[in-house]
């Protein structure tokens, strides 16, 4: 997405960080084991690295991927890194048949090349990042306008964040060494994931550019005094660098290698302001995208099991993702052409399901001009207008992007993660919906929805305040986390008894669904009132994308509040099936 705004970035690179890099100032089930990445780094990287080598993800069933891992060495290939858990096997080779004679081996389900571009012979040997030598910070802290509208500041008289809580800066690294960062800096669950497998040399972590250090002093810079506060200055940072020196490019493999890290560490959140090279929109009807998708969704997937819920950038493109037409910027990595996509393609890792889509609000309420949007597609939204942060070596500086809007929301999920022992990435999500304060579209036709929940900021601008106020009180929260099977053309309901509410139900309810379902266009979602009033939540729509994972805003009000309500999901096609995992009701 940085094609679009390339002229105006500080850095020229035209890699991922573009549909999430600053603009310049003015599934498949895993198992619950350990999807650690193997296979050691050769020694020499003369004796195995030749131009012409490229990468590529081998999907296979999860569990021993032994058999494929060997096949993989007898069709050509040598095997860099794989990750057990999650059936993903990255593999390097020079031969132009590798990918079409690795789609024959038995048990392999996908195989797709992940760039268009030679791997660096830096994969295997690589270069530590600088350590940049660290400028005085300036005495005094100011409230700075972003914090102050997401009401961060008022939030730190309830928590200012645990320490128990770590967060993830998925990115271009972190300075550690900066004196706002350094006070809340976990080394030892940092590493590098660039080329596809971890690497935890010390500094390994470090910044390969600014991104990632302007990105995690938004998050948790230290409540120290010093410089700047982020939105949750007692938590934890940890980095896990995913761009490559150089360009800044954010291959698949680095993400997948991220999100299992992230998984293996216990990160509660983690920040991805990036969209994966080097495509823009990944297109599942392409043999090497299709992988590209299955590979990373299933290391989200993987990650959200362990307890980790992943919050991503929108794209500064000012694209409207809810109708996609045209992709110009890919292949970033070689020579981009311009293609014709639909909605079935997808910006990864911020469409996958699950993932929280942050928009970027420019001054106040507005949006901001560069932010990508979309009905159904954007979570929440924050300030993402010349936002001021950290900077390698001891300073500061001021950016523009979905990248800056996306580390505010991840603060606030870290401020409601401490406040909330226990948290489920899922309840997480719910609570950014729920507590975000409405936006009505502006005279724009291109935002389409209600005030509640439209296609500019989707639930609305995040509140730090209300996020970590208390639990809700007995009797306005409700929830049923009862598995309900979805069979082909069946029709299920899930009930929540609803008691100890006066009156009637709010015109602002919210109903939390969470829905495992492979191609939801199948699928007709009703909530069903006590007096059997049917308000319809989705019809068939999202063609062949898995899992509706979303808080919807039902106008309820002239319906008396107590009683039983139902979820009700009708299956309309043969194939595919799957289950209501939970839902909820806040009146």
């Amino acid at each position: 997405m940085l094609a679009a705004a390339l002229g105006a970035l500080a850095f020229g690179a035209p890699a991922a960080l573009a549909g999430t890099a600053p603009v310049s100032p003015a599934g498949v089930p895993v198992t619950s084991a350990p999807a650690k990445a193997q296979a050691a780094a050769p020694t020499s990287q003369s004796a195995t690295w030749a131009a012409g080598t490229r990468a590529y993800l081998v999907i296979t069933a999860a569990g021993d991927s032994s058999a494929v891992r060997s096949a993989v060495a007898a069709n050509g290939g040598t095997v860099f890194s794989y990750f057990d858990s999650i059936g993903v096997i990255v593999a390097h080779s020079s031969s132009s048949a590798f990918a079409t004679t690795m789609r024959g081996v038995s048990g392999v389900q996908k195989v797709g090349a992940t760039r268009t571009s030679d791997v660096p012979a830096d994969a295997y040997n690589p270069a530590l990042p600088a350590n940049p030598a660290q400028s005085t910070t300036p005495t005094g802290e100011p409230v700075r306008v972003d914090m102050s509208q997401i009401k961060a500041d008022q939030a730190w008289a309830v928590t200012t964040g645990s320490a128990s809580v770590k967060v993830g800066i998925l990115d271009t690294g972190v300075d550690d060494q900066h004196q706002d960062l350094a006070p809340n800096f976990d080394a030892a669950d940092s590493a590098s994931c660039a080329y596809g497998k971890p690497d935890t040399r010390v500094g390994a972590w470090r910044d390969v550019d600014t991104h990632g250090t302007h990105v995690a002093g938004t998050v948790a810079a230290a409540k120290n005094g010093k410089g700047v506060v982020g939105v949750a200055p007692g938590v934890k940072i940890a980095s896990v660098r995913v761009a490559e020196p150089g360009n800044s490019f954010f291959f698949a493999e680095n993400t997948i290698c991220a999100f299992v890290w992230s998984g293996d560490h216990g990160f509660k959140v983690t920040n991805n302001s990036y969209y994966t090279d080097p495509w823009q929109f990944n297109c599942p009807d392409n043999i090497d995208q299709a992988a590209i998708i299955e590979g990373v969704k299933r290391a989200q997937e993987y990650a959200e099991s362990k307890g980790s819920l992943q919050v991503a950038a929108a794209g500064n493109e000012d694209y409207d993702l809810a109708h996609k037409t045209t992709d110009s910027a890919s292949p970033n990595d070689s020579t981009p052409t311009t293609r014709t996509i639909t909605n079935a393609c997808l910006d990864i890792p911020t469409e996958l399901p699950g993932v929280v889509t942050v928009a970027a609000n420019g001054t106040g309420v507005t949006k901001a001009s560069f932010s990508n949007f979309g009905q159904g597609v954007i979570d929440v939204a924050a300030p993402g207008s010349n936002v001021y942060s950290t900077a390698p070596g001891g300073g500061y500086s001021t950016k523009s992007g979905t990248s800056m809007a996306t580390p505010h929301v991840v603060g606030v999920a870290a401020l409601v993660a401490s406040a909330n022992p226990g948290i489920t990435p899922a309840q997480i999500r719910d609570k950014l919906a729920t507590q975000a304060n409405d936006i009505a579209c502006p005279s724009d036709t291109r935002c389409t929805g209600t005030t509640a929940n439209n296609g500019f900021f989707g639930e609305g601008q995040v509140d730090a305040l209300k996020a970590v106020g208390a639990t809700p009180p007995p009797g306005k929260y409700f929830e049923n986390l009862g598995d309900v099977a979805i069979g082909d053309n069946t029709t299920v309901e899930s009930p929540i008894t609803v008691s100890g509410v006066t009156g009637n139900a709010p015109a602002t309810l919210k109903v939390g669904v969470d829905i495992k379902h492979t191609y939801i266009g199948d699928l007709k979602v009703d909530l069903v009132a006590p007096d059997g009033s049917v308000y319809v939540l989705s019809n068939r729509a999202g063609g062949g994308t898995d899992n509706i994972i979303q808080t919807f805003t039902v106008n309820a009000s002239s319906e008396v509040a107590n009683g039983v309500w139902k979820l009700r999901v009708n299956d309309n096609a043969n194939q595919d099936t799957g289950k209501i995992d939970a839902w909820n009701l806040t009146f």
